[in-house]
Order: structure tokens, then C-alpha cells, then sequence
């Protein structure tokens, strides 16, 4: 098979054969710039650093840190019989027989270590939820039965509303709001039953939430309804003791097992349940994250909500001056650099597995409350994103799987999508938001959020590299990424390079073809060479035609130009700086598209589109997005 336009770097898997590179591709009418040099030195230019020579700019995942680390918390004998007592559900009249049971009260007040969004608070106060950018009236809101959208779901059975409600005002303003909503979901829920009211993630969250802002669900004058409150909370932790490993997925369980740990250390005569709690949760943890610490869903928002349930757990043991679980703060060292992977030049998260681009300021501070001070992970192989940084430039890839269903939140078919950042600006993003919809991004368009198609990679003939199924589950498809990664030096004065090779098989069973995708980054951060590739894979027949589409959603606020021949297209960007994408081989469209902020708004915008009828045995695209000035 030919590839066109592309140097040869570096040696390339079996199956992709390689002729004489053909003439250089003009990126303007008057001057000639080459995706590759056509002489025959040319494919000598970068030569590849020796594979076991150490590349100093490699952080190594914390292996120190390993997954094996995570066995229960070393006890005394008496304790380890305690725990075990409790596990077999017997009551704490029967542990400790001749002891006179406390009357049920919280032993501790806990300072919030993570600050919530003060307009939301504000909002609450005026009698409205803000929930990714849609207002809803408090008095209109569903506290019963699964009439909720799954992001307000989380919001309002989790009391996740709480955080935001403490940053809205005093506590005398804020104690009397959150009492009357506390009330009302109370009256519209008086015991348990098979609504998402009583999912298990959402039960440990909103537990742990009256733990962490206790003082404004008690600090009303009505010592019945405290009464009331109080039990409350001991009946909920009883029924989480029994259900806790039933969680749909392991970050659920780790928010149950959270909410148990904080009630144990907090409520009078929690010991049992405090021992039970953290055997439970250290090995929750243990299966959580993968070895270089990403979360097994790989979504930053769910890195992200791991980061906080054990920074607010550990805010509940400063309350009563006790030290930590150690393995606790392990664990906040290996979610913090994954995370830090996906972020861009702006400081902001990059739109994956349904995310928005999560404004810099958050993320700071829940860095700052985590207590790590880290580098980003830039070869997460586990986790599956790839991180290169080349001067202002910040890229991201997806060389990955996707999530298995049982860990799926959001899933999106996102492999071999790239975002790419320079400096403050955005310059090629994913669509994102899919987990935001029910806010200002209407449900009708979560699935098409989460396909192939919202992400800047390619498709073939509109179908998804895995399938995307209705509850953020995803189904067939992708089940083997291949991965290359090397840094390349150039021969001379010239920059090197970082090179990363990627393959996936979602397009094998359908089609016989593996996609392959190669992105090379000058040092300098001002050119990014693609090319994708279709390989013949298996017995499938190869005759007939096929329709693909290359994929390239650009950040906001970018005004394009197309050139003369249709090949190529000039961005402005809104920092004065000129880019200019070139196709290899077929015409660039430019179409609608949109992106997800970090406040869950749809930002209109656009997306260049490669689109060509190519034969089943195979083709090769290369493309060329270089900075002008």
C-alpha cells in the first residue's frame, strides 16, 4: 500500500509497507512546504533515540506505589475481631455487651477542605439549582422517582449541592436553605426503594456530604427535626453497611465505603463501623485505578470525584485530630499525575470520556486540597492517554481502549482522537459534554456526543470504532490499541521530535481494516505531522468502496479561510496567531460542530472535515497543521 507525503521515521509494524515518498504538498500558492523532504536523505532527518537509552523527560509511573500495597490497615487482635463481628452484621449491643450504648450525636465539626461554586450557592438561596448552566426552580424539582437527568440525579440525591450551598453565603443565611431542602427530600423519600435516590454511589455521597457540611443541615433551632436528621443518618449507614458492595461500578463503591469511614469516624460509638469501613475501602481503592493511577472508566471527571471523595474522607480524620489511613494519601499520589496529563496550556481540562473543559481555577484548587505536588504523567499506558509537550504546545491522545462496560460512566468512542493546545489557545478539541447533558446541553444530544464522529480522529462510513450504548455503557468494538512512542532527534541545527504511533482493531470486524494513526510534534511546538492509515487486516473481502471521514474539531472562536485549490484551510486565532491546516490528498470541508465548556455550556464552532470514497483494501491520509505566525 502507498503512503503519500509522510517521512519515513523510525521503524513501523508489520503490515504497513512503505514506496518512495511522492512530491511535497504546497501550503500556499507561492511557496512550496513539504510534509516531506522527496530526496533521499530525507529519511534520514530525524533518527530515532536508541530504545534503552533513558529519555530524561520520562515520568515514570510510581511503581513504589503499587496496587499491592492497598491490604487492610494493620490492627490489634481485639479490633480485628471487632471488625469481623461488625461485617457479620451484629449489632453494637452485641459487640460490646456490658458497654451503655451513647445517644446518637456527632462527636466532631469538619472544615469543607474543597470550596464549591459560589454562584451556584447564590442560586440555591434564590430557590434555584445550577447545574451545568441550567437554572431549575428548587419547588419544581422531582425529589422522588427517576424523573431527574443523570447529572441532576447525582446533584440533588447526592447533596452534592451542599459544597456549593457553604460558598454562597454566611452559615445563617445558608442553614435555613439547606433545612428546608434537606426537609422536603426527606418527606419525598422516606425509605428506601429502587429509585436513584437510593443508588449506592449516590447514598455514599450524599452520607459523606452530611458528615463534611453537618453544621447547616443542624444548626436550626428545632431540636426535633435534629433528632430527626441525626437517626437519619444512622439508618442510612446501616442500610449502606449491608448494600455497599452492590455499587454499579467501583468509584460508586468508594464513595459508599467514604461515607461509611466518615460516619465511623464521627457519630458516637463508630468505632465498629470505622473498622469495617476502611477494611472496605482500602481494597475498593486497590481496584479502582490501574498501575499508573488512572480510574478504570479513564474519565477526568471521574479521576476527579475520586480526588475529592478522599480529600473530604481525610478532612473527616483532621476533624478528630486521627491520623489518616496511610494508604489514603498513597492513593491521592497516583490519581493527581493522570489527571495533570489531561490538562492544556490554559490550564483546563481537555474534553474526554465526556467531560468539559473543567476551568483552571478548579482543578487548582483540588490539586492545592490533594496536597501533591507532581508533574504530569505523560505515558500513561494504562490509563491510554498520551501527553507531549513541545514548547506552547500541549498535545493529548487517546491510545487507549475504551472502558469495559462494568467500569463505564459516559463512555465515549473516542480512540485515536488528539486534542492540541498552544499556549492559552485551543486549537483542535473533542466535542465533550456528554456527561453535562440535562443542563444547557439538551439529553437528545448525549449519544451523539459520545461517538466516534465528536472526536477528532477518523470513521468509516459513520459508524462508531465502538459501540455506544444507551446509560453512558458502551458495547463492540475496540478491544486492542498497539502503541509506539519515541522521541526523535534531527540530524544538523534543526528541531527533534516526538513521535507517537497508534493503533486500534474497531474497525476489524466490520470492515477488515485497523486504523493507524501517527502524530509527530517538533520540539518547538509550532508543527504537528498526521497521517492515518486503513491496514488490511484478517480474511475480510476487500472489494467494494468505502466512505471516510477525518475529523477535526477546532477550539472556539477560531476564523477560518479556506485556499484556493480546497487542500487547505487557515485558522485565526484569537491571540493574533496564524495557523494553517493542509491536507495530503483530498479536499478539507469545514462544518458545524460544537464544545462543551467547563460550565457544561454548548459553545458553537466548527470542524474541518476530510472526506473521501477510498477501496476496502486500504489507503493512507496524511495532513499538516503548522504555525504561520
Amino acid at each position: 500500500m502507498e503512503t503519500r507525503g509522510f517521512p519515513d521515521v523510525g521503524s513501523r509494524p508489520a503490515g504497513a509497507g512503505r514506496s518512495a515518498p511522492t512530491p511535497a504538498i504546497p501550503l500556499d500558492a507561492t511557496k512550496e512546504e513539504p510534509l516531506a523532504d522527496p530526496t533521499p536523505e530525507a529519511s534520514s532527518r530525524y533518527v530515532a533515540l536508541d530504545d534503552d537509552r533513558p529519555d530524561p523527560a520520562v515520568i515514570e509511573p510510581g511503581r513504589a506505589l503499587a496496587l499491592a500495597d492497598f491490604a487492610p490497615p494493620a490492627i490489634g487482635t481485639g479490633d480485628r475481631l471487632v471488625r469481623f463481628a461488625y461485617s457479620l452484621g451484629l449489632p453494637a449491643s452485641a459487640i460490646h455487651p456490658f458497654r451503655k450504648r451513647a445517644r446518637t450525636r456527632l462527636t466532631a465539626t469538619v472544615t469543607p477542605p474543597l470550596p464549591g461554586d459560589a454562584a451556584a450557592g447564590k442560586a440555591l438561596r434564590a430557590g434555584h439549582f445550577l447545574v451545568h448552566g441550567y437554572k431549575s426552580p428548587i419547588a419544581d424539582t422531582a425529589f422522588s422517582g427517576p424523573r431527574l437527568s443523570p447529572s441532576f440525579e447525582r446533584m440533588v440525591h447526592g447533596f452534592r449541592w451542599l459544597r456549593d450551598l457553604e460558598s454562597g453565603g454566611t452559615r445563617a443565611q445558608c442553614a435555613q436553605v439547606a433545612e428546608r431542602i434537606l426537609q422536603t427530600w426527606l418527606a419525598a423519600n422516606p425509605k428506601p426503594d429502587p429509585t436513584p435516590a437510593w443508588d449506592v454511589g449516590n447514598v455514599g455521597h450524599r452520607l459523606l456530604n452530611w458528615m463534611v457540611h453537618a453544621p447547616l443541615i443542624l444548626s436550626g433551632q428545632d431540636r426535633a427535626f435534629r433528632t430527626r436528621v441525626l437517626h437519619t443518618i444512622e439508618d442510612t449507614a446501616r442500610w449502606l453497611d449491608r448494600r455497599v458492595t452492590k455499587a454499579d461500578d467501583r468509584l460508586s463503591e468508594v464513595a459508599g465505603w467514604c461515607a461509611l469511614v466518615a460516619v465511623g469516624l464521627l457519630m458516637a460509638d463508630g468505632k465498629p463501623r470505622r473498622l469495617y469501613g476502611e477494611a472496605g475501602l482500602v481494597k475498593a481503592l486497590g481496584e479502582l485505578v490501574g498501575d499508573d493511577g488512572g480510574v478504570l472508566s479513564r474519565s477526568p471527571l471521574c479521576q476527579i470525584e475520586a480526588i475529592e471523595l478522599l480529600v473530604d474522607l481525610r478532612a473527616c480524620y483532621e476533624a478528630i485530630r486521627a491520623e489518616p489511613l496511610p494508604q489514603i494519601q498513597t492513593m491521592l499520589t497516583l490519581l493527581v499525575p493522570p489527571l495533570l496529563a489531561l490538562l492544556h496550556g490554559d490550564g483546563g481540562l481537555g474534553n474526554w470520556q465526556g467531560a468539559g473543559a473543567i476551568p483552571a481555577e478548579r482543578i487548582e484548587e483540588l490539586v492545592r486540597a490533594s496536597g501533591v505536588r507532581t508533574r504530569p504523567l505523560r505515558d500513561a499506558r494504562q490509563w491510554g492517554y498520551q501527553r507531549a509537550t513541545a514548547g506552547k504546545a500541549v498535545l493529548q491522545f487517546d491510545a487507549g481502549p475504551p472502558p469495559v462496560a462494568r467500569h463505564t460512566r459516559d463512555g465515549c468512542a473516542s480512540t485515536l482522537a488528539f486534542e492540541l493546545s498552544h499556549g492559552a489557545e485551543r486549537l483542535i478539541v473533542n466535542c465533550g459534554g456528554a456527561a453535562f447533558a440535562g443542563g444547557m446541553i439538551p439529553l437528545r444530544l448525549e449519544q451523539g456526543l459520545r461517538a466516534t464522529a465528536a472526536h477528532s480522529t477518523l470513521t468509516i462510513d459513520d459508524f462508531n470504532s465502538t459501540a455506544v450504548l444507551i446509560n453512558g455503557k458502551l458495547g463492540s468494538g475496540v478491544s486492542e490499541v498497539e502503541v509506539d512512542r519515541r522521541t526523535l532527534s534531527a540530524e544538523g541545527a534543526g528541531p527533534g521530535a516526538t513521535r507517537i504511533e497508534a493503533s486500534h482493531n474497531g474497525y476489524v470486524s466490520r470492515y477488515g481494516l485497523t486504523h493507524r494513526r501517527i502524530l509527530i510534534l517538533r520540539d518547538d511546538g509550532t508543527e504537528l505531522r498526521g497521517e492515518d492509515l486503513l491496514v488490511p487486516s484478517g480474511r475480510k473481502g476487500k472489494r467494494g468502496m468505502i466512505g471516510v471521514a477525518l475529523r477535526f474539531h477546532l477550539g472556539p472562536h477560531i476564523e477560518l479561510a479556506a485556499s484556493a485549490d480546497g487542500k487547505g484551510v487557515t485558522l485565526s486565532l484569537p491571540d493574533g496567531s496564524l495557523w494553517q491546516f493542509r491536507s495530503g490528498r483530498d479536499a478539507v470541508g469545514i462544518e458545524e460542530s460544537l464544545w462543551a465548556d467547563g460550565l457544561g455550556r454548548p459553545i458553537g464552532t466548527r470542524q474541518l472535515v476530510v472526506t473521501a470514497k477510498v477501496p476496502r483494501s486500504g489507503e493512507s491520509f496524511s495532513w499538516l497543521l503548522k504555525k504561520m505566525r
